[in-house]
């Protein structure tokens, strides 16, 4: 968008497009080198010397390529303020580098650690969640403060304006759920008050939208709200991608509030976990041509009412002398209800079952369709098009669109 509407950041465009294609082959080699182990990884393989030979024959083109087009790939016009449109997708770039960084990082840490200490060191999940968090909010803001900053500069007037009902209903969706507990969680409470904020901030783009169709048309909220969105799909599918991001985070977020327990059940006993109680039935038996089975069936209780019996199921493959479990999973939109049989205890009498409660789950896949129609509306040719003047290079950024 900026390259297209400003001339701008084409270097910086053609760097990342590079970075992303190489990062995808260093993946790739990752994965079939055996370089790094991981569940993810095939085996180790002489292949990487081909992809490490690739990967340096590519990046130095790349880079030759960038340096001798320079003059090309100059900017049209430069950035006039801190406080604008253009600032703000320069920041959402940087917070995305900064992010795949991190995961670059985590992911080559061992790798780099043996190699100068000759220990192989890993990077868990805690790393991840320490550097992942605050980027994730910042990106999350981002998403609110885009739509609402001007192009080029902002006074500090309109930025009044244009935060405080958003920031209103960030304040007050944090209050309230403070008040019901959540400020023990302060990264999960921060987090919801930015969801409300960019959800606002979207409601508050398609509401101005269809409220000026609807006073030149006479047509109702609904229909105006749909031509607006039909006359710049680009911008109003951009919105509904944002949404569906709001969507996703809240999903995320739901994970601060995990539970998770294992324990062993003899038949006919019961345990707890939040606000489910989760009884031991009985226990079946069998097996077929391919793998030797057993399950158990739960029968599942919240705030003492029945509600489910589940069935894990625990398989023991002959061919592959491998077990694996199937997981009995209670699918629900505020939260889900996940049943492991892991076995038996050590004296054969009891079942050991993990129980694990996932709030907010259902969002992320929620999420996604929603990022997807707005990635489809986006890509709908729209019924006015854009025209930008063709002026001097210096007056680019001073020229309004017109609709045609």
């Amino acid at each position: 968008m900026m390259q297209e509407k400003k001339g701008m950041m084409k270097v910086w465009n053609m760097v990342l497009v590079s970075a992303t294609f190489f990062l995808c082959i260093l993946g790739t080699m990752l994965t079939r080198s055996g370089l790094v182990n991981s569940v993810h990884a095939f085996a180790q393989s002489d292949i990487g010397n081909y992809f490490t030979g690739f990967l340096a024959v590519g990046i130095a083109a790349v880079i030759w390529l960038i340096v001798d087009r320079l003059d090309f790939l100059k900017s049209e016009a430069s950035l006039e303020g801190v406080v604008s449109r253009e600032s703000s997708f320069l920041f959402n770039n940087l917070v995305l580098l900064a992010s795949c960084f991190a995961v670059l990082w985590g992911t080559l840490f061992p790798v780099i650690s043996e190699w100068v200490t000759g220990d192989k060191i890993s990077v868990d999940a805690p790393f991840y969640n320490r550097v992942m968090v605050p980027i994730g909010l910042f990106l999350i803001f981002l998403t609110g403060v885009g739509p609402l900053i001007a192009w080029r500069r902002s006074s500090l007037e309109s930025l009044k304006r244009a935060f405080f009902a958003p920031t209103i209903a960030g304040v007050v969706m944090m209050g309230i759920l403070a008040a019901f507990g959540i400020w023990q969680q302060p990264y999960a409470l921060i987090s919801f008050g930015l969801c409300t904020f960019v959800t606002a901030t979207i409601f508050i783009e398609f509401w101005k939208g269809a409220t000026a169709i609807r006073a030149k048309d006479g047509t109702n909220l609904l229909q105006s709200m749909f031509k607006r969105t039909h006359r710049n799909t680009r911008r109003y599918g951009g919105y509904l991608v944002h949404m569906g991001i709001v969507v996703l985070f809240i999903g995320f977020t739901g994970s601060a509030f995990n539970k998770n327990r294992t324990v062993e059940v003899a038949p006919g006993g019961s345990f707890q976990i939040g606000r489910y109680e989760i009884a031991l039935a009985d226990s079946q038996d069998g097996e077929n041509d391919n793998y030797i089975w057993r399950k158990v069936t739960l029968n599942v209780k919240r705030d003492g009412a029945a509600i489910a019996s589940m069935t894990p199921e625990r398989r023991f493959y002959k061919a592959s002398q491998e077990s694996t479990s199937e997981v009995a999973i209670r699918r629900r939109l505020r939260e889900d209800l996940y049943l492991n049989y892991a076995g038996v205890s050590k004296d054969n009498q009891k079942a050991v079952i993990q129980a694990y409660v996932f709030p907010l789950v259902s969002c992320i896949w929620c999420g996604y369709w929603v990022l997807l129609f707005g990635t489809l509306i986006c890509l709908i040719p729209p019924k006015v098009r854009l025209q930008y003047p063709k002026t001097e290079v210096v007056g680019i950024a001073r020229k309004h669109a017109v609709e045609t």
